[in-house]
């Protein structure tokens, strides 16, 4: 059933507990992954009939908006980063979306999923956050790379945590899946895992340098059999990030394994979602492949920047019927 505007919290919930086991990964499993295919043609049909089997108007589409914002990781990655822009972002997590138009929807309290920064903005984030249930992630262990000596990898997840990241979006060597080398990814994405201790670790693809949608797969399920909890597409750094066949290729790995687990595993596309219209295909694949139980923070992310600005100027034009200016939304 389509969700109505009308049927959302009248103020957002704090972010929910599991309320599903961790990932704890299992054995590396070779057979399963040699059995592993990939018909591009038919998952990219699958990828482009979503946004015409699945349009949502007026009220439903608000609602499936203000669920898209509470997905959001907000995020900064930039080399010219400054406390003052982290503190600007971290008050936008908290109201990402004005006052007014929230107490127009009926959606007082809605916040951001996370904001996600890079090592040495983690303690500002934290500092700007106190208070609030949003989480901070930190992309760590050479991003966006991943070509950094391994023991600093390591140690760079190690002070992330310290610092008081609660959520690790790590990247994995491309390289092994290049080479088909899934012991040695299997290895380092279980070093990683443990590093990161009670946080949750988010294993980035780097889908547009894996080459073929079959490596996408096996990668997913190898980067999941090791522990991640979240698989993610991207850094954003990619000439090629989140696509919808990429997305549909990760997610039919996740139902994969929680058929053969029991677990359930995060999905995060990132990169090259700016689109409030884009963000609704993502979600509606998502809940047509996996359910309900992935359209939830601790299930499902997106990572963007601009993509919360679309989504205030959708919302701004079903309260009024007109399109504001950009500079009426500001990220900061």
């Amino acid at each position: 059933m389509t969700p109505h505007i009308a049927d959302l919290p009248a103020t957002a919930p704090q972010l929910p507990q599991l309320t599903h086991a961790r990932n704890p990964g299992m054995a590396l499993d070779l057979d399963w992954l040699a059995s592993v295919q990939a018909n591009t043609s038919a998952i990219e049909r699958r990828a482009a009939s979503i946004g015409g089997r699945r349009s949502v108007k007026k009220d439903h589409q608000a609602a499936w908006l203000c669920k898209a914002v509470s997905l959001i990781d907000l995020t900064t990655l930039s080399g010219d980063d400054t406390p003052g822009r982290v503190q600007r972002l971290c008050a936008k997590a908290r109201a990402p979306v004005r006052a007014d138009m929230l107490d127009a929807l009926g959606m007082q309290g809605l916040t951001v999923g996370a904001v996600c920064v890079y090592h040495d903005m983690v303690e500002t984030a934290v500092r700007a956050l106190e208070g609030s249930h949003i989480p901070v992630a930190a992309v760590s262990t050479g991003f966006p790379a991943g070509l950094s000596p391994w023991h600093l990898r390591l140690q760079e997840i190690g002070a992330s945590v310290t610092a008081g990241a609660r959520e690790i979006d790590i990247v994995i060597s491309r390289r092994h899946v290049l080479t088909g080398n899934w012991q040695a990814l299997y290895d380092e994405m279980r070093e990683m895992r443990a590093a990161c201790g009670a946080a949750h670790v988010k294993a980035i693809l780097a889908t547009g340098e894996l080459g073929t949608l079959r490596n996408v797969a096996r990668a997913s399920l190898v980067c999941m059999m090791a522990g991640a909890d979240f698989i993610k597409t991207s850094t954003g750094k990619e000439p090629v990030n989140a696509t919808l066949p990429v997305t549909l290729t990760m997610i039919r790995a996740i139902r994969d394994y929680q058929d053969r687990t029991g677990i359930k595993v995060g999905y995060k596309p990132a990169g090259g979602i700016s689109k409030a219209k884009d963000a609704l295909l993502y979600l509606a694949l998502l809940k047509d492949e996996l359910g309900n139980d992935w359209l939830h923070p601790d299930l499902m992310r997106f990572g963007a920047s601009s993509l919360l600005g679309d989504i205030e100027r959708q919302l701004e034009h079903h309260l009024t019927g007109a399109y504001s200016a950009a500079n009426r939304h500001p990220m900061g």
